[in-house]
């Protein structure tokens, strides 16, 4: 079993069962979502630790807002992606990856409407 799938099926059955709550998260995207950005990008002890300090601050004592997941990456070479495209044809974008400036931490940006879209070959 991919131990991303291990660590999101719990995120993923909180988040089915707040849906039928009043929203009471202090940023954007909320905390759960924000746990299962981190758990799809980082490796598992960091994204535990970076989802357990951003619950942590969820309260009334830190202001709030808009806080994205910071990962790392190094970006493949230009001639990799060259040969992925041809590889696998169009290529569904799911999330954006925005540098932060002077580090090689990105910030990670979710396009909600790709997900949205049906695509023939997806079951």
């Amino acid at each position: 079993m991919n131990f991303k799938k291990f660590f999101i099926a719990p995120i993923k059955g909180y988040q089915y069962i707040s849906r039928m709550l009043p929203g009471n998260c202090r940023y954007y995207p909320s905390c759960s979502e924000y746990a299962k950005w981190q758990f799809e990008f980082n490796a598992p002890h960091k994204a535990l630790t970076a989802s357990s300090l951003r619950i942590l601050r969820c309260n009334q004592l830190f202001k709030g807002g808009i806080d994205y997941p910071l990962v790392e990456y190094t970006p493949p070479k230009w001639m990799d992606l060259l040969r992925f495209n041809q590889f696998c044809g169009k290529i569904v974008i799911i999330y954006w990856l925005v540098p932060k400036a002077g580090t090689p931490q990105y910030y990670v940006l979710k396009d909600f409407d790709a997900t949205t879209i049906e695509y023939p070959f997806t079951t």
